[in-house]
């Protein structure tokens, strides 16, 4: 198999206060773990183009993609919520990371390669319609599945989000769009506090307790998603790439080890391989333990790979 690896050197650029979770040493760490394990070599790797205004505005509020426009700062910071930030370098940042997405859908359903990873910050899961939120400027994944909805006319793509927090945003974005499974497990409660008996026809909601391991990660993909996948029958299958939910990352309490990583990503693979002819992307969002991250990614990869 032929996977694309995406990134683009503004995403390491972003840089928020030197003790923040969300920091550029995130992708260094995942790229460093790659070359030492040699797996680089195997990676198709591509620079992102910026995401354009056309695919900014089918997927946020216009007003709201204006705005983020009209406050990038040229020095010092804007805050866009408690927890969200603009630096000088933001604004090229979170549309290369949107445009990885829309190249990744591109090479993967023109057939250029099997599958693909986009290794950039800032997040975006947690990014709504029309708001900031979560570390989060842009909802990446959900610009690239729109591309796909728009610019392929697919009729139904899967979004599966193993990030420790709940994917608000894009849940958001898809609820009433039949086209779209989300399917997210996350730690209950925490950020962003998300209702956790809101599933329905096109959304999976997947709630784990604090210090929950990988048996019970395991059992609720078997018993939630994978008949919901098996029914739905995805043409693409995108995956919200979180890796906060292992047990070395300081921001959630769930108890996962890499060998869930590899598990769940085979299991997708799989179902890709059935459905869709293999055709996946995979977006990075949290995951704030670098090493963890880094061995994480790598071991993700090494499954997407056939390695």
């Amino acid at each position: 198999m032929t996977t694309a690896y995406l990134t683009h050197p503004a995403c390491e650029e972003h840089k928020l206060a030197d003790d923040h979770p969300e920091s550029p040493q995130r992708l260094e760490a995942i790229q460093n773990r790659l070359i030492a394990g040699q797996l680089m070599d195997f990676l198709r790797w591509r620079e992102a183009d910026s995401a354009t205004l056309a695919q900014l505005n089918a997927t946020h509020c216009p007003e709201y993609v204006a705005s983020i426009f009209a406050r990038a700062p040229e020095e010092g910071h804007v805050a866009l919520d408690d927890e969200t930030l603009m630096m000088p370098n933001t604004l090229e940042a979170a549309l290369r990371a949107s445009g990885a997405v829309v190249k990744a859908v591109d090479m993967v359903l023109q057939d250029e390669v099997n599958n693909a990873f986009c290794a950039v910050r800032p997040p975006g899961h947690h990014a709504e319609y029309d708001k900031a939120m979560g570390f989060c400027v842009f909802n990446n994944i959900a610009v690239g599945a729109r591309h796909a909805l728009d610019a392929y006319g697919l009729e139904r793509i899967a979004i599966i989000d193993i990030d420790c927090h709940h994917g608000n945003g894009t849940e958001s974005i898809f609820e009433s769009d039949a086209r779209v499974l989300y399917a997210s497990s996350y730690q209950y409660p925490l950020f962003p506090y998300p209702d956790p008996g809101a599933s329905h026809d096109n959304i999976v909601h997947m709630p784990l307790e604090k210090g929950a391991k990988g048996e019970e990660f395991r059992a609720a993909y078997k018993r939630d998603l994978f008949p919901a996948l098996e029914a739905f029958k995805p043409q693409l299958i995108m995956i919200s790439a979180g890796f906060d939910a292992l047990a070395e990352d300081p921001m959630g309490q769930l108890r996962l080890k890499e060998e869930d990583i590899v598990w769940v990503t085979q299991h997708l693979l799989d179902i890709a391989e059935r459905y869709c002819e293999g055709r996946m992307v995979s977006v990075l969002e949290g995951g704030y333990n670098t090493d963890a991250t880094g061995r994480a990614v790598f071991s993700h990869l090494k499954v997407m790979t056939g390695l």
